[in-house]
């Protein structure tokens, strides 16, 4: 049987394509176009609007225990953690506020102020005597006034530094911290003596927070001794959404004795404990390792610690130093009232106003 085709042109068989073979070369001819007549465009609109560059602050070094905390309390005031470098930097005017009662230091600051950041400089004139102080070990005045001291206590560059620091920079708000701190002295001293620390580490406070109840740092830490949260729990304080014993200036300084007494019994040495409270003991401990190194000045020449806590002991140094010799530093020695309370332990709960209502305190 013969076929005939059924497409013919002029006695010709026409063969007609299958498939969808047959429109790849047109469409091929209209993208060829199209890319022609606009792709140009589209790349100089691109490149004629760079990208806006990434000008956002890097994140805060936040403690893994702590990253799922929420924000801080609006009421809570922000800590400068950095302090003074001990090179030059710049410099800005510091703001102060009028020191707060004593039922005002356990409540938050309605007023929402917080303090000003300030950054020692070059730029400040230090006090005569510290332009002509030496080593305490080259006289024996030196030798006598640093040896009333109960922890090491040096007067190198970096102490100095800071003591011009506090001096000069924030000496209104370095005053306040040690008028604020006066009311509690008496009572974190005792709780030092318990555990049988030195009564100078009270001021490791003022470095800390000025002793301000309501203080939190970048990452996190908060309370009159800066406790991170993790920290806080592993020495007995309730930390959740109801209460922060952190805040609590009688708990929180239990807590910071216990945890004291435990770096010093694991370094035996104050400066190395110190720095183990501001950078956590397993840093230091790494650090020394690495470094093959015993002491603390040992280790802050190396690149084994961060700059913050290579200059908290001096700073700390710098802050007692001042504080056992306010009127030498042009402060002025008054001290406030101390607290004075009982603990009375109820059976059942009770609200807040009835409690302020029965002592006639503010609530």
């Amino acid at each position: 049987m013969t076929h005939v085709p059924h497409n013919t042109d002029g006695g010709r068989t026409v063969k007609k394509p299958h498939g969808p073979g047959y429109t790849i070369l047109p469409i091929t001819i209209l993208l060829s176009v199209w890319f022609s007549l606009f792709a140009p465009t589209i790349l100089v609109a691109q490149t004629a609007t760079p990208s806006k560059p990434n000008t956002t602050d890097p994140p805060a070094l936040i403690d893994e225990n702590d990253a799922s905390e929420d924000d801080p309390d609006p009421n809570l005031v922000p800590l400068d953690t950095e302090g003074p470098p001990s090179e030059a930097a710049d410099q800005s005017t510091s703001t102060t506020s009028s020191v707060p009662r004593a039922e005002d230091l356990l409540q938050p600051n309605p007023s929402g102020n917080s303090p000003a950041t300030a950054r020692f400089s070059d730029a400040f004139n230090p006090p005569a005597e510290l332009t002509q102080t030496q080593d305490p070990s080259g006289t024996d005045a030196g030798q006598t006034e640093y040896a009333s001291y109960n922890v090491p206590i040096v007067m190198d560059p970096s102490v100095q530094a800071h003591i011009r620091y506090f001096n000069t920079a924030i000496h209104d708000r370095f005053g306040q911290w040690l008028l604020r701190l006066s009311r509690y002295q008496p009572l974190v001293e005792t709780i030092f003596s318990e555990f049988h620390l030195p009564s100078d580490l009270v001021y490791l406070s003022l470095v800390e927070s000025g002793f301000n109840p309501y203080a939190y740092s970048r990452a996190k830490a908060t309370g009159p001794w800066q406790f991170m949260k993790g920290t806080a729990k592993a020495y007995g304080l309730r930390v959740d959404t109801y209460v922060d014993e952190r805040r609590d200036p009688i708990k929180s300084t239990v807590a910071a004795a216990r945890y004291l007494r435990d770096l010093y019994d694991l370094f035996g040495a104050w400066p190395l404990a110190m720095a183990a409270y501001n950078a956590g003991e397993g840093k230091v401990m790494r650090a020394l390792h690495k470094a093959k190194a015993e002491s603390f000045s040992e280790i802050s020449k190396t690149r084994l610690i961060r700059r913050e806590t290579k200059e908290y002991v001096p700073r700390f140094m710098a802050a007692t130093i001042i504080a056992r010799n306010p009127d030498r530093y042009g402060f002025t020695q008054e001290s406030a009232e101390p607290h004075q309370f009982d603990e009375v332990i109820v059976t059942r709960p009770l609200h807040l106003r009835a409690i302020a209502k029965a002592t006639n305190i503010s609530y």
